[in-house]
């Protein structure tokens, strides 16, 4: 039976978020990519996340998220494991350090659109050697991003608070962490790491937020490597 590997898009993103990992993935795995809805608790989208496994056919899968993603992959961990083969967090936390920025951008982008946010989003999402491309064709992205659905995935990042909660995880989990990752500080993936048992942690040279996008090889192997353990 074919193995499958779910992929959520991140906050402002859309499903070519791992347009660079679908060569690899795609031979050992049946993929499921989808954009994250817009849903004003992690509960929320954890629960549309089960509801796309039902509707797909897929009893248990494996989960790879960023940011936002890997959000959802924690509440799935915890919540609903039976459903999990292995679980991949990268560049995610289990708190924000401070949610009200994140109220404050859903009132924003409900008022003025998601355009006047996107250069300030897209420079924390690489780092300044990035091929301009990268940041472009993801500033594009961005803005063409439904505007209640981000504000509500805000408001859920406002509320988002799974810190004493992350003991439950109870699915294999790799922590994957940016060195350079300006949006996620280290010490919130040390976290998640040090709470979920027997979690493995690495961390990624020179690599941003959306680290699969900017530093794609040490991303794709080092989730390949974790996933393979599910054989």
């Amino acid at each position: 039976m074919t193995r499958v590997l779910v992929l959520p898009s991140s906050l402002g993103t859309d499903r070519t978020l791992w347009d660079a990992q679908l060569d690899a993935f795609s031979p050992a795995f049946r993929i499921i990519r989808y954009e994250l809805p817009g849903r004003s608790t992690m509960a929320e989208l954890g629960q549309d996340a089960i509801r796309l496994l039902d509707e797909e056919g897929v009893e248990r899968a494996s989960w790879c998220g960023v940011s936002l993603g890997g959000m959802v992959g924690m509440w799935l961990g915890a919540n609903a494991p039976e459903r999990l083969d292995r679980l991949v967090l990268a560049c995610t936390a289990a708190h924000m350090p401070a949610p009200e920025i994140y109220r404050e951008r859903a009132s924003l982008v409900r008022e003025q659109g998601l355009e006047p946010i996107a250069d300030a989003v897209v420079a924390r999402w690489f780092t300044p050697a990035a091929p301009p491309e990268l940041p472009q064709r993801f500033r594009r992205v961005l803005v063409t991003r439904d505007v209640d659905a981000y504000a509500r995935c805000c408001e859920a990042l406002a509320v988002w608070d799974f810190r004493d909660e992350l003991p439950r995880v109870a699915v294999p989990a790799l922590v994957l962490a940016g060195a350079e990752d300006e949006a996620t500080p280290a010490d919130a993936t040390d976290l998640l790491a040090a709470r979920i048992p027997g979690a493995r942690h690495e961390v990624l040279a020179a690599a941003p937020h959306l680290a699969n996008v900017e530093c794609p090889e040490a991303f794709t192997a080092a989730v390949l490597t974790h996933l393979e353990d599910a054989e």
